[in-house]
């Protein structure tokens, strides 16, 4: 067993020590950036930006560079550690999923990476209520699923 694999007694799905380390290595990321080239780490900035819907200082190749990094590091990560396949609902669901969240972060002023890493961190008032609201419906939905189901 790996030190990334160990888990907590009772949660045998747990992986605390694997989760550490992402939670570090994107906080890394996200003061690299900001450190590097003074831009927030928000992916859903970013992502406007490589679309070209959006704003900003980063150069359109630098911002398709970081999205197309985002699953290219997961993806060998997951060959390294031999962790399991993701596994998706289809692309329907997907899809919706994935429109519902971009209205979101328009809505909210940014995306869950950019309030709870970036603006957590430099103590942003708008961040710390995003992230408070992202959390507190986390976890409403998750109560609501198990009562449903």
């Amino acid at each position: 067993m790996s030190l990334l694999a160990i888990s907590l007694p009772g949660f045998p799905d747990s992986t605390p020590v694997a989760g550490l380390a992402g939670g570090v290595l994107i906080g890394l990321a996200a003061a690299l950036m900001l450190l590097g080239s003074g831009r927030i780490a928000g992916v859903s900035g970013i992502a406007a930006r490589a679309f070209g819907i959006g704003a900003g200082s980063m150069p359109r190749l630098g911002a398709w560079a970081f999205l197309i990094g985002l699953p290219l590091g997961a993806l060998i990560v997951m060959s390294m550690t031999g962790a399991a396949e993701p596994s998706f609902a289809g692309p329907v669901p997907l899809i919706i999923a994935g429109l519902i969240v971009g209205i979101g972060t328009r809505l909210g002023g940014g995306c869950t990476s950019g309030h709870g890493v970036c603006g957590m961190s430099r103590l942003s008032q708008r961040s710390l209520v995003a992230t408070a609201t992202f959390i507190a419906t986390g976890i409403a939905t998750v109560a609501i699923m198990n009562a449903w189901l």
